[in-house]
Parts: structure tokens; C-alpha cells; sequence
């Protein structure tokens, strides 16, 4: 199956909660989610109320998986190669898997304030505006790891969009403590991996180790 390339706000509304795929747009009075917080569909408000209260468990692991694969942006293959990964790792294996998903280089420029979306990092990164340690990187999917710098491209820097409009958004988005932030250079650095407590995606992991352990 290829990427989603619908309207993201529909995302939000079946998954019954902010996803935050959009930004600026998420946080304003103008969120279709605020104004129709039910399923979309013929049917969505019949269906939210069918819900309450009904869900069974496989329903409430396959509602985390989602939730997951859709705030991070990947397909339902990438996601299940990274579980196998994280189930082959050390550590708890919901954790490392969050850990891989928050360690992409779209998310990271995310994370750092230099996109106002996942999607919009992503797009960025495609289109080779950023580099990791000087070399210009195109996979949004690239792990970083601890001590790499990331930075938007010098041939990018005096574009509209990373002199005024990046800066004015990122002064307003906290940096995650694994991360460091030089707003001034455009650029930021992975001081470490991050752990449970870093990770503010409100996703339990634990349901989506029993999805896939069934």
C-alpha cells in the first residue's frame, strides 16, 4: 500500500484524537477535529457513540498501531520492519520502537523546529534542504544517531521560507532535551537517544507489542 496523500484531518477524526499533522492549523479554532470530533463518514456520529464504551482489546491495540503509524508518517511496512527490528534489539521492545521512530531524520527536524509538521519535514528533507554531518542527506528515514549535526542546507538558507518564516515558528517549540538546538545557524545536534520520559507522543506502546504478539 502507498503512502496516504488524503486530507490528514481525516486521520485525526477516525483515530478520535489530535495527531497533530498539521501544524499551525492543529493548534488554531479553525482544527476540523474541533469542530467534528467524531469519524468522518455518513455514519460518524452514529459510530462514536456506538464506540463508547465497546471497544474490544484487539480494537484498542489496532488503534495504537495506527495512531503511531500515522503521527510518524510511515507506511504499515516500514512500521512492522521496525517492530521486527526493535523485538531483535535490547531493552523493552515498545520503547525501542519509539526510540527508532523519533530517531528519523524527518522527525528530528521536526523535533528541532525546523518544519511545523512531520509531513512538511519530510517533504523538506526529500527535497535535499537539509544535511547530516555536511553531507546533504535525502531519506527521511535515515537514523541519526548521538553526536550527528543536523543543518538546513547552505544553499537553502536565504530562502523566505528558513530566514522568516522557520525561525518565527521554532522560537516557540521546545527543543527535547536529547536534542540541541543553534537556531542562529539553523542547525541542531543529537546529544543522545531519547528515552520514555523524552518521547511526549501520547501512544502506548505496550498495546502495539500485544497487536503484533498475537
Amino acid at each position: 500500500m502507498g503512502r496516504y496523500i488524503g486530507p490528514v484531518c481525516r486521520l485525526c477524526r477516525r483515530e478520535g484524537r489530535k495527531l497533530f499533522l498539521k501544524g499551525e492549523k492543529c493548534l488554531s479554532p479553525k482544527c476540523p477535529f474541533e469542530r467534528r470530533p467524531y469519524p468522518p463518514g455518513q455514519h460518524g456520529r452514529m459510530a462514536a457513540r456506538l464506540r463508547r464504551g465497546r471497544e474490544s482489546d484487539y480494537a484498542r491495540q489496532l488503534r495504537a498501531k495506527q495512531q503511531a503509524k500515522r503521527i510518524y508518517g510511515v507506511s504499515e511496512r516500514q512500521f512492522r520492519r521496525y517492530f521486527d527490528v526493535a523485538q531483535q534489539a535490547r531493552g523493552l521492545t515498545g520503547q525501542v520502537l519509539l526510540q527508532l521512530l523519533e530517531t528519523r531524520l524527518d522527525n528530528v527536524v521536526y523535533r528541532l523546529g525546523f518544519a511545523r509538521s512531520r509531513r512538511e519535514a519530510r517533504q523538506l528533507v526529500t527535497h535535499g534542504h537539509f544535511t547530516v554531518n555536511g553531507r546533504r542527506t535525502d531519506i527521511p528515514s535515515y537514523q541519526v544517531r548521538p553526536g550527528d549535526v543536523i543543518a538546513v542546507r547552505e544553499g537553502s538558507r536565504n530562502r523566505t521560507f528558513f530566514r522568516e518564516i522557520i525561525p518565527a515558528w521554532a522560537e516557540g517549540q521546545k527543543v527535547p532535551d536529547w536534542l540541541e538546538r543553534d537556531l542562529d545557524n539553523l542547525s541542531g545536534r543529537v546529544l543522545r537517544l531519547p528515552e520514555r520520559g523524552d518521547i511526549d507522543t501520547q501512544v502506548d506502546e505496550q498495546l502495539i507489542v500485544e497487536f503484533y504478539s498475537r
